[in-house]
């Protein structure tokens, strides 16, 4: 009796019609332009008798205020220091139980590579709206511009200038990578008033020998001149480094 009806019951399923193939859904994204607010930093006064103007991009996963103070050391009353602050920021440590507590340290980063095309446009917008804004007030053809970028604001610092409409004498670029789509005729504008200027830590353990290889080999290839300033540290912007910076001012 119950190999019979387990016969008929696999007769019937073997008979039963057969769903038609389920056809996959398609999601499309699409990109709005919006406005929003950025923040950032400044050091010294726009109405004061200026002769130099920084504008220094952070790392990943640091603001701009604190990053400001890594400045201090040179520091001077005709010196603007200005600090964009990346346009997403985010918990630096992962929630323990609940929400984060008020007090949770906050970082800032410049882009991912989600929808890394459309995060680069957005940054390079907003520091050449940052850039106007600073110029509306200080006389550019008086000053002297550098352009700085650190850690993951290097590659920030370094497609502002090759796509916005910054003109920098001088173009710093610390414990970082030169952006992998950078091409001859976008890397010489880097270099339009002086050689760049790349900044590396003997013990940064980002900096490794490979990597420094590769990327010389890249300036090198797409005719980028340059000088290297290497010092006695990690991953970092030190006193001394700043002070050889300005001293090195043509």
């Amino acid at each position: 009796m119950f190999q019979s009806r387990t016969a008929n019951c696999i007769e019937r399923s073997l008979q039963a019609p057969i769903a038609s193939e389920t056809k996959l859904r398609t999601f499309e994204q699409r990109h709005l332009s919006v406005s929003r607010s950025a923040r950032y930093a400044i050091m010294g006064s726009l109405e004061e008798d200026l002769s130099e103007v920084w504008i220094v991009c952070h790392g990943h996963g640091q603001l701009a205020k604190r990053f400001l103070g890594r400045f201090l050391p040179i520091e001077r009353s005709d010196r603007l220091f200005v600090a964009p602050e990346g346009l997403s920021r985010y918990y630096l440590a992962p929630p323990k139980g609940g929400p984060h507590p008020p007090n949770t340290p906050v970082g800032a980063s410049w882009m991912t590579s989600e929808d890394r095309d459309f995060e680069i446009q957005d940054y390079v917008r907003y520091l050449d709206q940052l850039h106007d804004e600073i110029f509306s007030v200080v006389d550019r053809d008086k000053v002297r511009l550098w352009v700085l970028g650190f850690s993951q604001g290097t590659a920030t610092a370094a497609r502002w200038v090759a796509r916005g409409r910054v003109e920098p004498d001088r173009v710093v670029l610390c414990a970082g990578l030169l952006p992998p789509e950078l091409d001859t005729e976008s890397a010489a504008r880097l270099v339009r008033r002086s050689p760049l200027t790349i900044v590396l830590g003997r013990h940064d353990d980002f900096a490794t020998p490979e990597r420094v290889a590769e990327q010389e080999m890249r300036l090198k290839a797409v005719g980028v001149p340059y000088t290297t300033i290497r010092f006695d540290g990690g991953h970092e912007i030190t006193p001394d480094v700043l002070m050889r910076l300005t001293e090195t001012t043509s």
